[in-house]
């Protein structure tokens, strides 16, 4: 598997993360790829009330599962590398590891299931005291079965480890072993039913979602100042039924009518996100390629959550793990209630099965809402996807939502030096990346506005990509609890990322990637941080199955803060490799 770009959030994973993502990558060898997407709007602005698909059209398909198409893919390997970290600012340390590695890259496509895997452990021994021993598990899963006819069953997840300044994801920072690397997991998984009842199309969906960020303690700006408000935990629910008939079946319009319900419940404080909603549809055929639809409905959104612990001085007690302790005989408090009609008008522009855009604009959560997306793919050898989108989320109901609109086609994209994940997979196939999801760690549910796009291609012998988005949260927290200071906080990121690579002859190839991202906030607190990184690799087949490796990278972060030192790393990597 060639490797590739892109690190935004460098991605390892702990054992008990690591094995949470192997069951799950057993379970999503399963999994529904005409699921909806979680929620009202999916992170990509895709609307799975219906608005932009007719009732009877699947949200989404895998490419390599058609018709009579099989295809079974499963490369367990082993490695050892032999790793030099140099520190070159603020401090100039040089860390010598031993790495030794074991993973599985696996792919399925048939008529039926539709799955790609990658799981990857590591344990590293450092040399010296400076460098300290350590292991990762790392693991990105997406797939879908089919139960019996009209019932399949999908799931997903994600295992990473990342470094986290002041509850930002601020990158690797080149750090081959650090304990106090944040561990970020997330899972997913539920049935979907599609069904007829004469003309009428029925479809149901339910999905389950858990999310946990596991670090020791919470940062802590000063002795005695309380600790920024980190995500801990959180478990999504969604469910969503519909019932309409297609145009030209009984009318020259399609008529349909659903309801649809989010929950998100935080560990911290006791928040819990509800979304319910009713609504009915009308599609109108303008033309061959031109479809309009209108809905109106009924939602009712709710945000809230419990204050913290107080001592006898009247301020909030802060637990062992170094987050707020909820007290649980507070009332539930409020912090956003919005209630009434809505409605939406999509136009969707199929011309052919290569090109296609969706764009919509509406009203909810008791404002102007728009979002859209656009697929265009001019032959089998390139892809661009753009999404716009706007959504009421929590940390872990985001990432859930992301992880469900990946193919069940890509090939994981992992660092050259580290092996860890990058925000992004490698497909021809939608939205591939991450990233967008990753930037900020506070525990309090948001309004996500923004915008993603990417680009693959293959050129002759050579693959190359490019990725970047825009993604803006403004908080929502109750006032007169320790969380109200995080109340209309926004925290902006900006992401970018390219990759090339291809081969050198027979038994050769080459890598290069990049990456740079930047998060804004107007919270003193926080402040922004940048991170930057570029790495390459060559590697050469010794034999049928056993390969050499080099790669070198550089990467670093900067913060406004003028205190704060900016870090620079640079790393090298020569290891072998056996597939089996």
């Amino acid at each position: 598997m060639r490797q590739s770009l892109h690190r935004l959030a460098s991605i390892r994973f702990s054992a008990t993360s690591g094995m949470a993502l192997v069951a799950l990558a057993v379970v999503s060898m399963p999994s529904a790829a005409s699921a909806q997407s979680i929620g009202y709007d999916g992170f990509n602005g895709s609307d799975s009330s219906g608005s932009e698909a007719s009732p009877s059209q699947p949200s989404k398909a895998s490419k390599r599962g058609g018709k009579g198409s099989k295809r079974l893919e499963i490369s367990p390997y082993i490695e050892v590398d032999q790793i030099v970290n140099a520190q070159l600012s603020p401090g100039n340390d040089v860390l010598t590891y031993t790495q030794l590695a074991a993973g599985i890259d696996a792919g399925i496509a048939g008529r039926n299931n539709a799955a790609s895997v990658s799981v990857r452990y590591e344990r590293q021994f450092g040399w010296g005291k400076k460098a300290a021993d350590g292991d990762a598990i790392s693991g990105i899963a997406r797939g879908y079965t089919t139960i019996v006819p009209g019932v399949t069953l999908e799931a997903g997840g994600l295992a990473t480890q990342a470094s986290v300044e002041n509850g930002v994801v601020a990158g690797n920072n080149g750090q081959i072993s650090d304990k106090s690397k944040t561990k970020i997991y997330s899972v997913y998984g539920g049935p979907s039913v599609a069904t007829r009842a004469g003309a009428v199309n029925l479809t149901a969906n339910y999905r389950a979602g858990y999310t946990k960020v596991d670090q020791s303690n919470a940062f802590v700006s000063a002795p005695g100042v309380a600790a920024v408000d980190v995500f801990d935990e959180s478990v999504t629910q969604v469910a969503d039924v519909e019932a309409g008939v297609a145009p030209g079946t009984v009318l020259p319009v399609g008529l349909a009518v659903g309801g649809s319900f989010y929950q998100e419940d935080i560990s911290n404080l006791d928040q819990r996100l509800r979304d319910m909603q009713v609504r009915a549809m009308v599609t109108v055929p303008v033309s061959r390629t031109v479809q309009a639809v209108g809905a109106i409905g009924y939602e009712d959104v709710e945000v809230s959550s419990r204050d913290a612990v107080r001592d006898a001085d009247g301020n909030p007690v802060i637990g062992s793990d170094g987050r707020y302790e909820t007290d649980k005989s507070a009332p539930r408090v409020l912090a956003y209630d919005v209630n009434g009609l809505t409605w939406d008008v999509a136009v969707m522009w199929r011309p052919s099965r290569r090109t296609s855009l969706s764009a919509h604009v509406g009203r909810r959560y008791g404002a102007t809402n728009f979002g859209g997306t656009l697929s265009y793919a001019p032959d089998d050898r390139k892809q661009l996807s753009i999404a716009v989108y706007n959504n009421i989320a929590g940390y872990g109901g985001q990432l859930n939502r992301l992880i469900n609109e990946l193919p069940d086609d890509f090939e994981a994209v992992r660092d050259p030096v580290t092996g860890d994940l990058t925000g992004c997979v490698d497909t021809l196939e939608g939205n591939n990346c991450l990233s967008g999801a990753l930037g900020s760690l506070r525990s309090s549910t948001f309004r996500a506005r923004g915008i993603s796009a990417s680009y693959t291609m293959k050129i002759g012998r050579l693959n190359a990509g490019v990725g970047l988005g825009y993604d803006r949260r403004k908080f929502i927290a109750a006032e007169g609890t320790v969380l109200a200071s995080a109340n209309g906080v926004i925290d902006e990121n900006y992401w970018l990322a390219g990759y090339l690579s291809g081969p050198l002859g027979r038994d050769a190839g080459w890598a290069t990637n990049v990456y740079a991202n930047w998060l804004s906030s107007n919270d003193p607190l926080f402040g922004d941080v940048a991170g930057y990184g570029a790495s390459a690799s060559y590697s050469r087949l010794l034999t049928r199955r056993l390969r050499a490796n080099v790669a070198v990278a550089v990467d670093g972060s900067s913060r406004d803060t003028p205190d704060i030192d900016d870090i620079w790393t640079a790393s090298a990597l020569a290891g072998l490799r056996y597939n089996f």
